[in-house]
């Protein structure tokens, strides 16, 4: 059994995906890069919190959507609690969603989709990694009842 978790800091903004939405895309994220064991907590922050952690831990202070931290490395899961950490702006995924015309739930889901399997080892730097992981995120988009999206990602 996986110790999976999703938390909203953001009670003044709460996300349109509920906790089990939440868990169903991590879920399905990590059985499609073939890790479904891990233990991921997902947290839902502001755009101001994400921006922080994005200066502090990657030395960009702009504006993201999602960050992963995978924890695997920091010794035994006893000593660290989760083997990852996906922190998701709330407010970027309804900019987003009302920019490409999408369900705000939709855009959250993606979002913890695309977090999850970067954990698994999916990247987007070269163009070959980003057909990857585009296609990785539509298969599993798909498996949990969403319409495929073809739409641009990158706004």
């Amino acid at each position: 059994m996986t110790g999976l978790s999703a938390v909203w800091t953001v009670p003044q903004v709460p996300a349109e995906l509920d906790e089990a939405g939440a868990l169903a895309a991590l879920r399905a994220a990590l059985e499609h890069g073939g890790e479904p064991g891990l233990r991921v907590d997902v947290v839902f922050v502001d755009d101001a919190e994400l921006a922080r952690l994005h200066g502090q831990f990657l030395g960009d202070p702009g504006r993201t959507d999602v960050i992963t931290f995978d924890l695997r490395g920091e010794g035994p899961p006893e000593q660290h609690g989760p083997d990852a950490e996906i922190y998701v702006s709330v407010e970027r995924a309804r900019e987003v969603a009302d920019l490409r015309d999408v369900a705000v739930v939709r855009e959250q889901a993606l979002y913890v989709v695309h977090g999850a399997l970067h954990l698994v080892g999916f990247d987007y730097h070269e163009p070959e990694e980003r057909a990857a992981m585009r296609a990785a995120e539509r298969a599993v988009m798909v498996s949990l009842g969403y319409s495929e999206d073809l739409g641009e990602h990158e706004i």
